[in-house]
């Protein structure tokens, strides 16, 4: 497989059978979305040196990659009559917004980790982030955007979820404001991690969670490649 340039990662969808989803990676990973098509993502190694992840940065990927994941996302959530879209951040918003304009809706709701003064803090939860672990944050969500939210049928987006710890402080956060998504979304389900953490939220979670694509926890080979376990 063809070495790629850091910034050259997420800057296109390939058609079906580009490339080989099996056997052994090496500077990539290949994602299959539903319909064939393939994303080429880089590998990120785990602390331990002998496990990896792929790794997704939305907002560093091109228009058509947006574009192609928003559209992909709007379709497997449509069934659920969504009425507004709720994005957490970061990267989650930009994803967020593009779902919501694929789905024909005016605006969206952003959540976000920067306090407002006529911010209120019953309206904010703890966060933390597996990409940015030692920072402690609160996630909020702005009280005048609340009766966009009340009695609607809302989507909780995030970009990726992977250990399931932000997407689980956007269902308390709402949760604290009397609302509860009738589905969560992300292009990204990374590996199998998130689904204790969201059984430990609610025994409903797992079935209204979607994703583009699922990509596994890597495993390191004795010839230093990158392996999908069996």
């Amino acid at each position: 497989m063809t070495e790629l340039m850091p910034h050259d990662f997420w800057q296109e969808v390939h058609p079906p059978g580009s490339f080989e989803t099996g056997g052994d990676f090496t500077s990539f990973f290949v994602a299959q979305l539903e319909d064939g098509r393939q994303l080429r993502l880089p590998i990120r190694v785990l602390a331990d040196g002998d496990h990896a992840l792929a790794s997704l940065i939305i907002n560093q990927a091109s228009f058509a990659v947006l574009d192609a994941l928003a559209e992909s996302l709007a379709e497997r959530i449509w069934p659920f009559g969504i009425d507004v879209i709720a994005g957490l951040p970061t990267l989650g918003l930009t994803l967020a917004a593009a779902v919501a304009q694929k789905l024909g809706h005016g605006r969206y709701v952003p959540l976000g980790t920067s306090r407002k003064f006529w911010y209120r803090d019953e309206f904010s939860v703890a966060l933390s982030s597996i990409t940015t672990p030692e920072q402690q944050k609160r996630l909020y969500i702005d009280p005048r955007m609340l009766p966009l939210l009340e009695g609607r049928r809302v989507a909780l987006i995030d970009d990726v979820i992977s250990s399931g710890t932000s997407i689980v402080a956007g269902l308390d956060l709402l949760a604290g404001c009397g609302i509860e998504p009738v589905v969560i979304g992300a292009a990204m389900l990374q590996s199998d991690r998130w689904r204790a953490k969201l059984d430990d939220a609610g025994p409903q979670w797992q079935e209204v969670t979607k994703g583009v694509f699922t990509t596994p926890i890597l495993e390191r080979t004795a010839e230093g490649k990158w392996r999908a376990p069996a």
